[in-house]
């Protein structure tokens, strides 16, 4: 798996070190996740390192990273796109949709799409 990690350069090096020996390809990394996106880099996944314990709760991002197409229907979200949109937009089904909106908010520990939006730019994960 090709992947891009992602946050602190402290973090970064923490996880790299966890990473050595597990078969992921470490392609690129960058300090958001708006700068790992504006790469170009071809990857499955972009890895957001976890920050470190003496940052506050709400500053943590998730240990679980956002699939690029997440990312899209996240960007999608945070323009005020209703599922019906961003399934057209993306070519994909609206249960497919809610799958990923299910996802994202998981991953965040949001607990709505409009709490997920706000984190992910809180977080750097989009930009708007």
């Amino acid at each position: 798996m090709r992947v891009v990690l992602v946050g602190r350069a402290s973090d970064r090096d923490r996880l790299r070190s966890e990473l050595i020996d597990s078969g992921i390809d470490i392609v690129s990394e960058a300090p958001t996740l708006a700068a790992a996106r504006n790469s170009g880099a071809h990857v499955d996944a972009y890895l957001v390192a976890a920050p470190s314990p003496e940052r506050s709760d709400e500053d943590r991002v998730a240990n679980e990273s956002l699939t690029p197409r997440e990312l899209d229907v996240l960007n999608l979200l945070a323009l005020g796109l209703p599922n019906k949109g961003i399934a057209d937009r993306l070519g994909i089904s609206d249960q497919t949709v809610k799958f990923h909106v299910a996802s994202i908010i998981g991953k965040l520990g949001a607990s709505n799409r409009t709490e997920a939006v706000r984190l992910a730019v809180r977080r750097g994960l989009i930009d708007l």
